[in-house]
């Protein structure tokens, strides 16, 4: 490891297995079929093993349907807020499913993909979600459809629905009283299809997650109404998989000790930004030293966190930013010009392989 170049994102085939090798467990216990949320993760060079756990992809546009198709395989479900004819037209040379948002969009687009397998989405009114920003039932919210009697007269023209009303659910009790509550307001609707996704955003492969009694609560749902479950896991298939390795280039101090990376919340792993969350760093270990560690953008507030660690950290030394995997890779951008961090993967055997590297020339490619 010493011969890479930081920064880097490292994903652990080993970790990434250990999810995987629950979601399987949930689908022979449950019958709950599984397909990844490319929204969240999209690095294909780890899809040879992710597809032996899991049913297809699940996609937000037309190019990660096509990615999907092109380096996943197997079931391909193109969802879009709003799919333009053109998107349309492409889509439905890759997809398996598609997905409407919308009564008007698939309305508009029916005849373009009459005889394909066809979804809507259903926003039921309830959802579990930490932050207003990714809450799919927040006042005015434009996902999916909330009027049932409207869903049912379109109907006849589906195949299944997606009900997508979670965000880091890791609460068992409410996602049972959740879908109790979709039986008892569109079980009629739902006896009538043939398939139903209850979207992304359960953490079911957390420590200690009830396992049994949520492949119980799935699958006496799809036995009742008789339709084929499917999960969309995005960071349940990922988390705690990979880390952003990054190298100290400065120390400066201001109240605080302040180590300065070779990388940046702003770049790499701006979703910690937008929802003002901390990362967890896995090294150096915990301490008694009280440090500050952020990016080197211009951005004042391109900040990790504070942590008290082991050692005090000097330049040279090396940071290890946890979980960052998910809503990482697929975010990151060239703010301030920063070198992009390359991807690098750990497979099964050990082996270490940087699958991509990033320069000037991308750089450059991605303005004009």
């Amino acid at each position: 490891m010493a011969r890479l170049t930081t920064p880097y994102y490292l994903i652990d085939e080993t970790r990434l297995q250990n999810n995987l090798k629950i979601i399987q467990r949930v689908r022979e216990a449950s019958g709950a079929k599984s397909v990844l949320a490319l929204k969240c993760f999209s690095t294909w060079a780890v899809f040879d093993l992710m597809r032996q756990y899991l049913d297809g992809t699940t996609s937000s546009s037309l190019f990660e349907a096509r990615l999907g198709y092109e380096t996943f395989g197997k079931e391909v479900h193109a969802y879009s807020v709003g799919f333009s004819a053109q998107d349309i037209k492409a889509v439905r040379k890759f997809a398996d499913k598609v997905i409407f948002n919308s009564i008007s969009q698939l309305t508009a687009h029916y005849d373009a993909v009459r005889g394909m397998k066809l979804g809507l989405r259903v926003n039921p009114g309830i959802s579990y979600s930490h932050f207003d920003l990714a809450d799919p039932a927040r006042r005015y919210t434009r996902l999916g459809v909330s009027d049932k009697n409207e869903v049912m007269k379109v109907s006849p023209l589906l195949t299944g629905v997606m009900f997508h009303f979670n965000c880091e659910n890791d609460d068992l009790d409410n996602f049972c009283a959740a879908i109790d509550f979709i039986d008892q307001n569109y079980g009629a609707l739902l006896e009538g299809l043939e398939w139903v996704s209850f979207g992304g955003g359960l953490y079911f492969t957390k420590e200690g997650y009830p396992l049994n009694r949520f492949c119980e609560k799935l699958k006496s749902f799809s036995e009742k109404l008789g339709v084929q479950i499917y999960l969309e896991p995005g960071e349940a298939a990922i988390t705690e998989c990979a880390e952003l390795v990054t190298t100290v280039l400065d120390v400066v101090h201001n109240e605080i000790d302040i180590a300065i990376v070779d990388a940046s919340v702003e770049a790499h792993m701006l979703d910690h930004l937008i929802y003002r969350t901390t990362p967890r760093i896995a090294a150096p270990e915990p301490g008694p030293y009280r440090m500050m560690i952020a990016g080197r953008t211009c951005l004042a507030g391109d900040i990790f966190g504070e942590y008290d660690l082991k050692t005090r950290l000097e330049i040279g030394n090396e940071v290890r930013i946890a979980d960052a995997a998910g809503y990482t890779m697929v975010k990151k951008n060239w703010f301030n010009g920063l070198p992009m961090p390359s991807i690098v993967v750990r497979r099964l055997d050990g082996t270490v392989e940087v699958v991509r590297q990033f320069g000037y020339q991308d750089f450059k490619r991605n303005l004009s």
